[in-house]
């Protein structure tokens, strides 16, 4: 790839609030995005329509589609309207992801309804589910007993050894779409996160044929660390401690180069908050990431907002777009 006259191919895995920032960006950069999409989400109103209408949770899916969308903001922010009416049914649901549970019905499989939403919702890349199938999301923890549900896990409070996915449905071995398959096989960059290490990125990274394609890819493998550790999920975790939790679960050493923070979060932020998520900064081990084999890029990727501590998307990117080009040069 020509990156002076081509568009680079960059894959970003995960899901929850840590992706979209990073989508909204590389369009911005007009790079040709693929984002795939966990579907093991089983709370909020996301959860309540996978109950109801056993289709795969549509939270995530529709939060990467308005990222990557063309339309205007206007109608944007009708596709993410979430209903504050009493109706029983109705309160607490984004119109985006009754049109997705619809458009489901219609076509007879979440892939291609999400694609016929990459269409009318003119995509700038592609959004794809990483399964067909809804998932569930299991946890097996180092004392031997088993945790059951994305948004489950973390309340266990216990260390977790693994984690694996299972189809919702009856308990089979999931399989990702061939597209995402080759999405990450042809891609120029293959990006991991930023976003919850257990119930958000390696829900995708557990199904057989992502983690063989990951494994695989001729792709530069960067991972975004999360900036603060999670409750229940990776409290007390160095950076090292999470590319060697990435590394255990996909057997090999995968990753090529990590992006952490090195901007200080202020006191005021690292509190204890009303949801208890936020714990403390997650510390930097420079050699233990070196022992691993990954190239570490520290900078200031620092943002705060009325959403919490997150990463700056733009940063991010100009960071991605600068080691594709170093890449290329190499």
């Amino acid at each position: 790839m020509n990156l002076l006259t081509n568009r680079p191919k960059i894959t970003v895995i995960g899901g929850g609030t840590g992706l979209p920032i990073i989508l909204s960006a590389l369009r911005s950069q007009r790079a040709d995005v693929t984002a795939i999409v966990t579907v093991a989400d089983d709370g909020g109103s996301s959860g309540v329509i996978r109950d109801y209408v056993n289709v795969v949770p549509p939270g995530d899916i529709r939060n990467c589609l308005t990222a990557l969308s063309e339309l205007s903001d206007l109608e944007k922010d009708v596709f993410q309207y979430r209903f504050d009416s009493e109706d029983q049914f109705f309160a607490g649901h984004a119109i985006g992801n009754l049109i997705i549970a619809a458009l489901t019905e219609m076509k007879g499989n979440i892939f291609e309804a999400v694609n016929l939403l990459n269409e009318m919702m003119r995509i700038s890349g592609h959004v794809y589910p990483v399964s067909n199938e809804p998932l569930t999301l299991y946890a097996a923890f180092e004392d031997g007993s088993v945790g059951v549900g994305e948004s489950k896990i973390a309340t266990f409070r216990k260390p977790i050894d693994h984690v694996y996915v299972k189809t919702s449905d009856g308990g089979n071995e999931a399989v990702a779409h061939e597209a995402v398959v080759q999405a990450i096989m042809d891609s120029d960059m293959v990006v991991l996160g930023p976003g919850s290490l257990y119930t958000s990125i390696l829900p995708n990274l557990t199904i057989q044929n992502v983690a063989e394609a990951v494994r695989n890819t001729p792709a530069e493998v960067v991972y975004i660390c999360n900036i603060m550790t999670q409750w229940g999920e990776t409290e007390h975790f160095t950076d090292a401690d999470h590319v060697r939790v990435l590394h255990k679960h996909l057997g090999k050493n995968f990753i090529d180069t990590v992006l952490v923070n090195n901007e200080q979060v202020p006191d005021e932020w690292i509190n204890p908050i009303e949801n208890g998520e936020y714990l403390y900064q997650v510390a930097t081990d420079f050699s233990a990431l070196r022992d691993q084999g990954c190239r570490v890029i520290s900078s200031d990727f620092l943002h705060l907002s009325e959403r919490g501590v997150c990463h700056d998307g733009d940063k991010v990117v100009e960071e991605l777009y600068r080691l594709l080009y170093s890449a290329k040069v190499d």
